[in-house]
């Protein structure tokens, strides 16, 4: 028998297996080690008798885990450490010790639905995932699904969508955990069910190499560090590499760029204001339109767009981002509060951002259409379904130096390859800091440019799958799946 660890001890481990299992996620890429991490949870959670204590166990375990893959939390308020670096430790632990609640109610609910059996805690666990991703406006940033994005099982995500996925994850730790205090034959056999989820995780898709369109697009990543960006003396020396870039000769002469991408927020001044600039960036860009993020203003509200130039530098096509970041776009209530003179994040007459309507195409001619991701929006799997029909690609525009020069650019990246997954569509990302890259619809980076490198890229627009059964189906199956799943298991934990 393994020995059981106890009180202070348990909890300890917990944290240490989440923070192993972190290591699945970007920069480490080590998807082994999140399964590892997953089974050692559920053992875990079957030493625990009370409700109480399985709870205890995965507010623990999610807890190291959030430290472990958001540490990267920390660098927006690094841009201006003498002010803001005394809140960076409180960010992170506050914001890893609330997501982690979401886990420790789940082994709750499953120790109370299930008694002393695991499997409740499959259903209960992957529940509170979706939940994640939703619940007050939603933050699914890490979900253990993301860590599968470069391997065979990842391409699953096209299927059954990333909430299943975790479902998936979890069934498989359940089984492996469930034969750890069993005889020999059932351990050999759980460990043959671990390395077959090794094998699928670690081998790449089995797709051959995308079919390509007969069309180009150029990405601009200026590199302008988030300390720097909106300083008056180098605000000229970054648009005027923006404009070098876009101008610059193709890099295939017999292929030159069909669009041209600059980041979000590209330039400092706002639509109303950048009259010239705009001029300006469509003569660089040719024949070429060049779509770019700005900030739009009406006479008492900002918005976080995305615009099209035409040849003339007139805006013939814009989008407003309409998922905000809450507390960093804008501020929940604020507008409330505003009535009360605090302003702040207010949207209303504040310095926050207004949310968009909602998601909305672009027509790119020959090119086709495309859905405008703006920064957060590729986070959510739910916000690229809402198209409102299928485009031929998607766009995603960031400025990922507010995320630091390591983790969160990276796991932004990979949460941009689940999309394309999802979809079976191309993603062209244009990234300030990077990584802009090309992906195509199973998930892999055909072209990028590398973190904090100043540059462009141009790049082949990969062609565009058949529309897969999840971007067909959405999250609804499998919220129906874990209804019917739960009712069974409280019907059986009143029939015990």
């Amino acid at each position: 028998m393994i020995p059981q660890p106890k009180g202070a001890l348990h909890l300890a481990i917990a944290a240490g297996a989440g923070a192993l299992a972190a290591f699945g996620q970007a920069p480490y890429d080590l998807a082994p080690l999140l399964l590892v991490g997953l089974i050692i949870g559920f053992w875990l959670f079957g030493t625990r008798a009370t409700k109480g204590q399985a709870a205890l166990t995965g507010w623990a375990f999610g807890t190291g885990y959030f430290v472990h893959a958001l540490q990267w939390i920390v660098s927006p308020f690094m841009v201006d450490a003498a002010r803001h670096g005394w809140m960076a430790p409180f960010a992170l632990v506050f914001l890893a010790a609330g997501l982690a609640l979401f886990w420790g109610a789940a082994f709750w609910l499953a120790r109370r639905m299930g008694g002393p059996r695991h499997w409740p805690l499959v259903l209960t666990w992957a529940g509170a995932e979706m939940i994640r991703a939703y619940i007050f406006t939603g933050f699914p940033w890490a979900m253990p699904a993301q860590a599968l994005v470069d391997g065979q099982a990842g391409q699953a995500l096209a299927v059954i969508g990333p909430y299943a996925v975790n479902l998936w994850l979890f069934a498989i730790a359940c089984v492996v955990a469930m034969t750890v205090p069993r005889a020999w034959g059932a351990r050999v056999a759980g460990a043959a069910v671990a390395a077959f989820m090794v094998v699928l995780m670690v081998l790449p898709p089995a797709a051959g190499p995308s079919a390509l369109t007969s069309h180009t697009i150029r990405l601009i990543q200026p590199n302008a560090a988030q300390k720097d960006k909106w300083d008056p003396e180098k605000i000229p020396v970054f648009f005027d590499r923006q404009l070098g870039f876009t101008a610059a000769p193709a890099t295939d002469p017999d292929a030159p760029p069909d669009l041209v991408i600059w980041s979000e927020t590209a330039i400092p001044w706002s639509l109303d204001l950048a009259g010239t600039a705009l001029q300006e960036i469509a003569k660089a860009g040719g024949d070429a339109p060049v779509a770019l993020g700005v900030q739009r203003r009406t006479q008492t509200r900002f918005f976080n767009a995305m615009v099209v130039l035409d040849a003339q530098g007139a805006v013939s096509q814009s989008y407003d981002k309409h998922h905000l970041v809450p507390f960093g776009e804008y501020m929940p209530l604020g507008d409330l509060l505003a009535d009360f003179g605090i302003y702040g994040l207010a949207s209303r007459d504040g310095n926050g951002y207004s949310s968009g309507p909602g998601a909305r195409l672009l027509d790119f001619g020959p090119l086709g259409t495309a859905l405008p991701l703006i920064c957060y929006e590729a986070v959510f799997p739910h916000d690229v379904n809402a198209a409102p029909a299928r485009p031929r690609f998607l766009i995603q525009i960031t400025n990922d130096a507010w995320f630091g020069k390591g983790a969160g650019p990276l796991q932004h990246l990979a949460q941009a390859r689940m999309r394309a997954i999802e979809q079976g569509l191309p993603l062209a990302r244009a990234a300030n800091t990077g990584v802009s890259a090309m992906i195509d619809p199973q998930g892999r980076v055909t072209a990028a440019l590398p973190l904090n490198i100043a540059g462009f890229l141009d790049a082949a627009l990969p062609a565009p799958l058949k529309p897969t059964l999840y971007s067909r189906s959405g999250d609804l199956p499998l919220a129906l799946l874990l209804l019917v799943g739960l009712a069974f298991a409280g019907f059986r934990s009143r029939q015990s």
